[in-house]
């Protein structure tokens, strides 16, 4: 594909997953681009009582017009590295999206 998206996203038996680095406490929420092996992702939520993480979940559901509640945190619950699913999504629709949003 030669967007950099093929090792951050993946399949789950309940939908595609999204391999994200988060960075909590940011002046502003967004999107950031690739990463690594990862998406990178800013959020302003501290990382305190899962906040930052229920406002990952948000966020994407907004961004990728997917239910915010069909988004879940599969991994890394207490650290920045997380996985996160979109349940009932093709992964090849969820790369599609992110190319999509990514060229903004």
């Amino acid at each position: 594909m030669g967007d950099g998206l093929e090792n951050s996203t993946g399949t789950h038996t309940r939908g595609a997953t999204l391999s994200l680095l988060v960075v909590p406490g940011a002046s502003r929420e967004e999107l950031v681009g690739v990463h690594g092996d990862a998406l990178k992702v800013r959020v302003t939520a501290a990382p305190e009582k899962r906040k930052a993480n229920r406002s990952v979940c948000r966020l994407l559901g907004r961004l990728l017009d997917w239910p915010a509640k069909r988004v879940e945190l599969l991994a890394g619950e207490s650290v920045r590295k997380k996985v996160v699913l979109f349940q009932g999504m093709d992964p090849t629709e969820l790369r599609a999206r992110l190319v999509t949003l990514l060229a903004r």
